[in-house]
């Protein structure tokens, strides 16, 4: 405890924190849905995309990268709900399709135009969040923290309506939801968390922190609201411990996040075996 408190007089590490939090809160409210949609790997694709984006912002110097990666994700995940529409490209397919593409050509971008001289280390970072949610400034935490209330407040707004298009589209449609209008704003709201965890675990190991929580909440419960509730605190207690082991042990925060969720996941799996749930 006391070296807890040691760590904590130091600004970076309540950003950290506070980042940490407000990220695995958000990645938790829509990984429920996106679960029951059938469509978890869009959080790959779309953290590819950023992984792209973030190599072309790297190599036009630009000082605020977020000004390119969110709007260019956002973009992305419009395109990505079209295209997975198609009776010619399946949603797994084209996620496949984008997201290998923008990985390798930002990869490529990143070794043709690096001004960096450590290339290795800077992929490393961005792709597996090594180091980076330690080296938040002021203004990051800010815009996290605006954001995070604007994707909470969405998601409470409209509860019922997302609630309806996740578990029956041509009920909602009967009954005059507009599918694809929410479809759309559930794209957008994901390629925001995206966005956001790319500091936090990477743009590789980000799917886990959206999808991990949801699954653990359904080993035990069955209720949405149920399952989403559980979802939100064990995202927030994963990551939080996930950075608190991390500052302490010096693992990489990424990992340590999703191994911790990967040890709830156990527990509430074989919880749910002697509770009867499959």
């Amino acid at each position: 405890m006391d070296q807890l408190a040691l760590y904590f007089s130091y600004p970076f590490v309540r950003y950290a924190l506070v980042v940490g939090v407000l990220i695995a809160l958000c990645s938790s409210l829509l990984g429920v849905t996106l679960v029951l949609k059938r469509f978890s790997f869009i959080g790959d694709g779309l953290s590819h995309v950023a992984f792209g984006a973030m190599a072309i912002a790297s190599v036009f110097n630009l000082s605020d990268q977020m000004l390119l990666v969110l709007p260019v994700t956002m973009l992305s995940a419009v395109l990505l709900l079209r295209t997975g529409q198609n009776a010619k490209i399946k949603g797994d397919a084209a996620v496949a399709m984008i997201s290998v593409g923008a990985l390798a050509i930002g990869y490529l971008l990143m070794n043709l135009f690096s001004t960096s001289t450590n290339l290795s280390g800077d992929v490393c970072s961005t792709l597996f969040g090594s180091t980076s949610i330690l080296t938040l400034k002021q203004m990051d935490v800010w815009v996290c923290i605006v954001l995070s209330v604007v994707v909470v407040a969405v998601f409470v707004l409209f509860y019922n309506r997302i609630f309806s298009v996740t578990f029956d589209e041509n009920f909602a449609r009967a009954v005059g939801t507009k599918v694809n209008t929410y479809n759309l704003l559930i794209a957008i709201i994901i390629a925001v968390i995206i966005v956001l965890a790319m500091n936090l675990v990477g743009s590789l190991l980000i799917s886990a922190l959206v999808i991990f929580p949801a699954l653990s909440a359904m080993r035990v419960f069955q209720r949405f609201l149920s399952v989403t509730i559980c979802s939100a605190v064990l995202s927030v207690c994963c990551a939080a411990s996930g950075i608190l082991i991390s500052i302490v042990q010096g693992t990489p925060v990424g990992s340590t996040i999703v191994a911790v969720n990967i040890v709830v996941f156990v527990v509430f799996a074989i919880i749910g075996k002697i509770g009867g749930r499959s």
